[in-house]
């Protein structure tokens, strides 16, 4: 017990000394309230610049963001035509363009899929050596490990 004590000791002069100003890792550190005198600001050449007369048209016609998005990214890529087979095989050409606005409408439809998804999707979470599915039966409980 003695010795945790010395120990205890020894070791918190030794985290305390870390704080003081004098002693074996004594260092020059900068003095923070020295300041520093900062360089002029340079006036920009003038480069002839009008402002814009009231009613004249823009000279972009792109917005804001427009312009955001295209200094950020680029534009639009070129699809591969990797990317084109796949889409064709999808039938991207087929697709209607606005489904994504009716999926969630409250008048869309939806198909029941039966109890086996509904019983996939709301079956506990595990390394799934239980799982089964069966159709037309009622899922049992399955034991837990």
């Amino acid at each position: 017990m003695r010795k945790f004590l010395i120990a205890g000791a020894m070791g918190s002069a030794l985290l305390l000394s870390a704080c003081g100003s004098t002693g074996l890792f004594n260092r020059q550190s900068p003095d923070e309230y020295a300041v520093t005198r900062a360089a002029p600001l340079v006036v920009p050449p003038d480069y002839a610049l009008t402002p814009p007369t009231p009613g004249t048209p823009q000279s972009t016609s792109e917005s804001a963001a427009e312009q955001t998005l295209q200094a950020l990214f680029g534009g639009p890529a070129p699809r591969s035509p990797t990317e084109i087979s796949m889409l064709i095989a999808a039938g991207a050409a087929r697709s209607e363009a606005g489904i994504r606005s009716s999926v969630g409408d409250p008048q869309t439809f939806v198909v029941n899929k039966g109890t086996v998804t509904r019983d996939i999707l709301v079956a506990p979470a595990g390394a799934g050596q239980y799982a089964q599915a069966t159709a037309g039966q009622p899922a049992a409980a399955s034991p837990t490990p």
